[in-house]
C-alpha cells in the first residue's frame, strides 16, 4: 500500500508539471527547445537524467551484479565521454545552432549548416532518429514493466508496460520539451539521492562497511574485486560468478567505447541547444559531472552490495532486478517506496526526452518541409503531440515483442545514434572543410554498419574481433567516410564564413 501511495504521488506530480508547462508552449520552438530558456541546473540534471535512464538503476547494476567490478568499465567510458561532450560540444553547438538560422533540431542544424537545398541531410537524419528512438523508448517501457511487476504483486509485465507508457505520454503530450526538462530535473534529483542513500545504508548498515563488503565478495569469488578479471554468470542455469580468466582487450574496449556515443545522442545534445546562454555551460558542466561521478559509483556499489546480500544461495534470476529487489528487502515500506520511485523517474526521464526529439523529427523535419511549409506554430505543436502518441505506440509494440534486457536494447540504440550523429556533429562543429556529401554518406555508413553488425555478429567473428561493440566500427567508419569525402569536395564560401562566425569566441 505504501508503494502505491508513493508512486501515485510521484505520477500526479509529473502530470501537474505537464499541465503547468502546457500554458507555456505556444510554438514548435517552445515544444522542442523550450524557447532556449534552461538554466544551468535544469540543463545539467535534465541532460544527465535523460542520458542514464533506467539503464543507471537496472542495466548497469545488472552488469556489475553478473560480472563484478569488471562491469564498471562501461561507467568509466561514459564518465569520460560525458565530460568530453560538455567540454567540446555543448558550448559550440549552442552557439552554432543559433547562428545557423536558429536551428531547433539536429536534422535542421545539419541542413542549415551545409546549405543543403536537397533536404537529404534532414530526411536521412530524421529517418534514423525515428528508427533508433522507437528501439530506445522500447527499452524504457521494458524497464517500467520490470519495475511494476516487482513492486505490485499480481501485476503482469504487459500491465506495467501500459502504465509506464500512459504516464510519460500524458505529460510529454502536454508540455513537450519544458515538461520533459523540468520533470527530468526532479527525476535526476531523485535518482541522485537514491544512489547515495541505498548503497551507504546497505553497505554500512547491513554489511559492516567497505571492509566487510570486500571480505564477503572475496569469499564468493576474489575475481569479483578485480577490474581486469572476467567473471561469468548464467543465473538461469545455476552458474554463479565463475572465474573466466583475464578480461580480454576486445571486451574492455567494447565497454569503454560507450563513451564514444555521447555527441550523437539527440536527446542529450538537445539540452545543449536549449540552454539559455553559452555562459551557463561551464556551471552546467560542473553540476553534470558531479552528478555523473556520484551516481555511477552509487549504481556500482548497489550491485556489489546485492551480490553479498543475496549471495549464491538465493541469487536473482534476473541481474537487472538487483536494485529493485534490494531496496524493499532492507528499507521500511515508505523509504523503499521513495527510492523505488527513483527507478520510475530514471525510466521516464529518458523516454520523455526521446519522445520530444522523435516527434520534432516528424513535425519539423517531415511534416513542415514536405506537407505544410506554411503551417502555423500551433498546428506544428499539435502535429508533434500526435506524433508523440504514435511513436510511443510503436515503441510499445516493440517492447511487447522484443528482448526483455534493458541493457541489450539500450546498447543497440546507443550505438546507432553514436555512429549516425556523433561523427557528423564533431566534424560539423570542429572542421571547416566538412562537406554536406561527406556528412550524408558518413551518417548512412555509420547507421548501416551498426544495423548489420548487430544482425549478423558473424561479421565481427570473421574479422577476428568477435564481441566488439557495434559502436566502434560504426563510429570509426563514419569518421573515415566524412574525412575522405570532404577532402575530395569543396566548401561554399558562405558556409565557411558562417563557420568562422559560429566558432569565434
Amino acid at each position: 500500500m505504501e508503494a502505491i501511495i508513493t508512486f501515485s504521488i510521484y505520477c500526479i506530480g509529473m502530470l501537474i508539471i505537464g499541465l503547468w508547462t502546457y500554458s507555456k508552449t505556444s510554438s514548435l520552438s517552445d515544444y522542442i527547445l523550450g524557447g532556449r530558456s534552461l538554466n544551468p541546473w535544469v540543463a545539467a540534471l535534465s541532460a544527465q537524467a535523460s542520458d542514464f535512464s533506467g539503464w543507471l538503476l537496472l542495466g548497469l547494476p545488472g552488469a556489475v551484479y553478473a560480472s563484478g567490478i569488471n562491469g564498471m568499465w562501461i561507467g568509466v567510458g561514459l564518465a569520460v565521454g560525458a565530460y568530453l561532450n560538455w567540454q567540446f560540444i555543448a558550448k559550440r553547438l549552442r552557439r552554432y545552432t543559433e547562428v545557423s538560422r536558429d536551428s531547433v533540431t539536429l536534422p535542421e542544424f545539419f541542413e542549415n549548416r551545409f546549405r543543403d537545398k536537397s533536404h537529404s541531410l534532414r530526411v536521412v537524419s530524421a529517418l534514423f532518429i525515428l528508427i533508433f528512438y522507437m528501439i530506445y523508448v522500447a527499452s524504457g517501457l521494458v524497464a517500467s514493466g520490470k519495475l511494476f511487476v516487482s513492486i505490485f504483486d499480481g501485476m503482469s509485465f504487459s500491465s506495467g508496460l501500459w502504465i509506464g507508457a500512459i504516464v510519460v505520454i500524458a505529460y510529454t503530450f502536454l508540455g513537450g520539451f519544458l515538461a520533459a526538462s523540468y520533470t527530468d530535473f526532479i527525476q535526476g534529483s531523485l535518482m541522485f539521492l537514491a544512489l547515495i542513500i541505498a548503497p551507504v545504508y546497505v553497505i554500512w548498515g547491513k554489511l559492516g562497511g567497505l571492509s566487510g563488503l570486500w571480505e564477503k565478495l572475496s569469499s564468493i569469488n576474489p575475481d569479483l574485486l578485480y577490474a581486469t578479471s572476467s567473471v561469468t554468470s548464467d543465473f538461469g542455469n545455476g552458474v554463479y560468478w565463475q572465474s573466466a580468466g583475464t578480461a580480454g582487450f576486445i571486451a574492455i574496449i567494447s565497454l569503454l567505447a560507450w563513451g564514444l556515443g555521447y555527441p550523437g545522442q539527440p536527446h542529450i545534445v538537445a539540452r545543449f541547444m536549449g540552454i539559455r546562454s553559452t555562459k551557463d555551460v561551464p556551471k552546467a558542466k560542473m553540476i553534470a559531472m558531479i552528478w555523473i561521478g556520484i551516481s555511477l559509483w552509487g549504481a556500482i556499489f548497489v550491485a556489489l552490495a546485492g551480490i553479498v546480500f543475496f549471495g549464491s544461495e538465493t541469487p536473482l534470476a534476473d541481474p537487472e532486478q538487483v536494485f529493485i529487489q534490494l531496496i524493499p528487502a532492507v528499507f521500511d515500506p515508505w523509504t523503499a517506496g521513495f527510492l523505488l520511485a527513483a527507478v520510475l523517474a530514471a525510466i521516464m526521464s529518458t523516454m520523455d526526452s526521446q519522445l520530444v526529439v522523435a516527434c520534432s523529427a516528424l513535425a519539423e523535419d517531415f511534416y513542415k518541409p514536405f506537407f505544410r511549409k506554411k503551417a502555423s506554430g500551433k498546428e506544428l505543436v499539435w502535429v508533434g503531440r500526435i506524433a508523440t502518441v504514435v511513436i510511443a505506440g510503436i515503441a510499445l509494440a516493440i517492447a511487447f515483442s522484443g528482448s526483455q534486457s534493458v541493457l541489450g536494447i539500450v546498447a543497440y540504440a546507443w550505438a546507432g545514434f553514436g555512429s549516425v550523429f556523433g561523427p557528423p556533429v564533431i566534424f560539423a562543429l570542429w572542421w571547416r572543410r566538412t562537406t554536406s556529401l561527406g556528412v550524408l554518406l558518413g551518417m548512412i555508413v555509420g547507421g548501416v554498419t551498426v544495423i548489420l553488425w548487430e544482425i549478423y555478429p558473424s561479421i565481427a567473428t570473421a574479422l577476428g574481433v568477435g564481441g566488439l561493440y557495434s559502436l566502434v566500427p560504426g563510429f570509426v567508419l563514419a569518421c573515415l567516410v566524412i574525412w575522405i569525402v570532404s577532402m575530395l569536395g569543396k566548401v561554399h564560401p558562405e558556409v565557411e564564413e558562417e563557420f568562422n562566425q559560429a566558432v569565434a569566441e
